[in-house]
């Protein structure tokens, strides 16, 4: 690190909890008439989605209140009021997503077009530092990259163009499931099984809440006994099994998780938001209740760390947790929370879930604050920066970063535990300088990952994540003033020497407790003498 400017380090801050509750619960037992509905419905108003969402993109940054009215009445004539606000509502929605996708797709490109002209202006050859890679390796690699840089500004001219006229492209159903439709043999799935996959991801069965009216929502209705009822669009009026264009249907449904919440706010007519979906994978229907909740007020950043935390390591393929006292020293054993993000995204996340609620149910049980980075690899994981490292690129793209952050967050949350973020910048490194190897014995090996632990919530605590080194081994006795390791920067007396304990200097009692402690003549030590020196008489 010498001759290299350090950047600044943002302050440790408590990480905000979640604004809003989502609960799941399956609608089992549905007769064949309840399918029938619930396909008919979706399927009529994903039309009337798609209608409406290449309407919207068609008028770009022309929009206005007028033009919203408009669509939301013409959808009304073919659906119901309130359905026609939640279709023009989640058409809004998608549409501001992917500005912002686009948005963040620039940045990438300039960022790329900035580090291969960088990387370009270097002779071919010459090695990079850690801040910054060096020139390419051969001619040919360098000829590469200079065709690749006018495709990037090509590429970059088209999408701020685009973005200029307010132009996006979205795909109701998901691009990559429509890409899928072309490699059916890799997918394992037949024509039929992908058209069906298709299809329901493009129905739409989702319903804003509204406070006021009974049990929050008048579209999609369930009742504190858990009967759900669904207000039909009027061409579909005529399947109608109850009054008013209602259709009920067969099962009930029970929310096992936040269920007192749940039947809380419906009996006090407070809004609550459904959607009900298909999985085509288990051939199963899932009902999904949510509402937004008051901000969670914070835990002040002092009384957080005034019992100590738990710093927090986050890994590619586990967590690295090491407790810490209010002063900053490692208390126990270090624990590693492990998961494995192999497999299917279901499979991924209650692993990740399964890791965290682990680390949270040490946190609770010693009543102790959590301490994690503040990551974020979207500028470290182009290709552009990190050339043929593809095993470091792989590595920090598949670490669950913002995921494992979001759900870390909403799950302390439940169980009051306080997550303080601090800056990331260093302590991995820091970490394993000044304290991988004084950790580690015969009885324990400290990883790299073990000591950035440690650095993490030294940083959270307020202290300096080096540690004092010893100083020599002339000086370390107590007539050289002895000195701690882990004292603060402002502790009165840091440099004094300990007080002076009465009593004799035997071998019944500690060592350095005697009336002499601070008297290096009296110590065993060489080149002094362990017994007063008396004068020489003279004869």
């Amino acid at each position: 690190m010498r001759g290299e400017p350090l950047r600044t380090i943002a302050a440790p801050f408590v990480a905000v909890g979640p604004s809003g509750v989502a609960i799941r619960t399956r609608l089992k037992h549905l007769s064949a008439d309840d399918e029938e509905v619930l396909r008919l419905v979706g399927a009529h108003l994903g039309s009337l989605a798609s209608k409406d969402l290449k309407r919207r993109c068609a008028e770009g940054l022309e929009h206005s209140a007028d033009r919203w009215a408009e669509r939301k009445r013409a959808l009304t004539e073919e659906s119901s009021s309130r359905w026609a606000g939640s279709i023009t509502k989640a058409t809004h929605d998608q549409w501001a997503l992917a500005r912002r996708a686009r948005s963040a797709h620039i940045q990438s490109l300039e960022a790329s077009i900035k580090m291969i002209a960088h990387r370009l202006s270097l002779p071919v050859g010459e090695k990079g530092t850690k801040r910054a890679p060096g020139g390419y390796r051969t001619r040919q690699e360098w000829f590469q990259k200079t065709r690749r840089l006018r495709l990037l500004e090509d590429r970059l001219e088209r999408e701020r163009a685009d973005h200029e006229m307010g132009r996006v492209r979205v795909v109701r159903g998901g691009k990559r499931l429509l890409n899928t439709r072309h490699h059916l043999d890799a997918a394992q799935l037949t024509e039929h099984a992908w058209r069906r996959r298709w299809e329901a991801e493009r129905w739409f069965l989702r319903a804003d809440g509204e406070s006021g009216k009974r049990f929050g929502n008048e579209t999609i209705r369930v009742t504190p006994d858990g009967t759900v009822s669904i207000k039909l669009p009027a061409p579909l009026a005529h399947l109608a099994n109850a009054p008013h264009g209602r259709y009920v249907l067969a099962p009930t449904v029970v929310f096992h998780h936040r269920s007192d919440e749940w039947a809380d706010r419906i009996t006090t007519n407070r809004s609550v938001a459904y959607r009900i979906h298909y999985d085509t994978d288990r051939s199963r229907w899932y009902l999904t209740a949510s509402w937004t909740i008051p901000p969670i007020k914070t835990v002040p950043l002092d009384v957080a760390r005034a019992r100590g935390l738990i710093g927090v390591d986050t890994n590619a393929d586990h967590l690295a947790a090491w407790r810490l006292d209010q002063h900053g020293n490692p208390c126990g054993q270090p624990r590693r929370f492990f998961y494995d993000l192999s497999g299917t995204a279901m499979h991924r996340d209650a692993q990740v879930r399964h890791a965290l609620i682990r680390l949270l149910h040490w946190a609770q049980r010693h009543d102790l604050s959590i301490a994690i980075e503040d990551l974020d690899f979207s500028a470290e994981k182009t290709r552009e920066k990190h050339g043929r490292q593809k095993r470091f690129r792989r590595l920090i793209s598949g670490m669950p970063v913002s995921k494992l952050r979001a759900r870390l967050v909403s799950m302390a949350a439940e169980l009051g535990i306080t997550i303080i973020a601090v800056d990331p910048a260093y302590t991995s490194r820091w970490g394993a300088q000044h304290w991988q190897k004084p950790l580690t014995h015969t009885t324990r090996k400290t990883s790299r990952h073990d000591a950035a632990s440690i650095a993490i919530g030294r940083r959270a605590l307020g202290h300096r994540i080096r540690r004092r080194t010893a100083p020599p081994s002339a000086h370390q006795s107590d007539g050289q003033e002895h000195r701690t390791a882990q004292a603060g920067h402002g502790a009165p007396g840091r440099e004094g020497t300990r007080p002076r304990i009465p009593g004799p200097r035997t071998r019944s009692t500690g060592t350095r407790r005697g009336a002499n402690a601070g008297d290096q003549d009296a110590q065993h030590r060489s080149e002094r003498p362990t017994e007063p020196v008396q004068p020489m008489l003279s004869p």
